[in-house]
């Protein structure tokens, strides 16, 4: 005999169970602040207490303004407020991800497996460099990035600004490059298309540039010179008188 659902006491077939959704992924308490007036006063009160606190960098510590926009950010991207208040930089009044937040954020939303790099060319060449890589675990596709090479790096002028980190640590600023291509790439939503900090130094930073030899410290007639391309002013030379011998009996 054909199996039959169990019977309710009125003979009517009792209904399949059916199980419940999963609960929505925690967001860090954050909340979505311009969704509605409620939410924005919640916000603000949120922020005043935030803004207070001794834990939170410079740019937020007494300042509502920013840490609604952190609030903000925070439940964009689901992550944190304190995380986001933390490893969200201004570079010139540009906010920017720190790389290694970035990195955490594609880690950890469940979409990919965990970014992972490969190097190609020789250590130290202008063709040595690394793609970041992952799996969308809903298709099991490979989602491979672009590839930064340091002959890229100095083609762009990264290696030449001043203090530049990719003239004393190459390996990880090719791997922090490469995660930042790959997140806008195949996941822009995580980045909120925001460049990493370490970008906006490699764009902003000051050139360094090498002064003439001729030019010496204190020497501004020889520098403004230099600068527009004329002949510094001849100074006459002031005699210098012999100092008086000693007189001799």
């Amino acid at each position: 005999m054909a199996n039959t659902a169990p019977n309710q006491p009125n003979g009517t077939p009792e209904a399949p169970l059916v199980k419940p959704p999963p609960p929505p992924p925690d967001q860090g308490n954050a909340i979505d602040v311009f969704a509605s007036a409620g939410n924005f006063n919640n916000a603000q009160r949120m922020a005043q207490a935030l803004s207070q606190s001794t834990l939170v960098p410079d740019v937020y510590r007494g300042n509502v303004p920013n840490t609604l926009l952190a609030l903000d950010m925070a439940s964009r991207i689901g992550a944190s407020v304190l995380a986001v208040m933390q490893n969200l930089n201004f570079i010139h009044g540009r906010p920017c991800w720190s790389s290694a937040f970035l990195i955490g954020s594609v880690n950890t939303c469940g979409r990919f497996s965990p970014l992972r790099y490969r190097f190609v060319g020789q250590i130290g060449s202008d063709d040595w460099g690394c793609r970041a890589y992952a799996k969308e675990k809903a298709t099991e596709e490979e989602c491979l990035g672009a590839l930064i090479t340091m002959g890229l790096a100095r083609a762009e002028g990264w290696l030449s600004k001043s203090g530049s980190k990719w003239k004393t640590m190459p390996e990880q600023m090719l791997m922090y490059r490469a995660a930042a291509f790959w997140t806008r790439a195949y996941a822009p939503e995580i980045s909120l298309g925001m460049h990493t900090t370490e970008e906006l130094q490699d764009i902003s930073g000051a050139v360094e540039v090498e002064l003439p030899q001729a030019l010496k410290p204190g020497n501004t007639s020889s520098l403004e010179a230099e600068l527009m391309g004329t002949k510094p002013p001849v100074v006459d030379a002031v005699p210098v008188e012999d100092p008086p011998k000693d007189f001799e009996a």
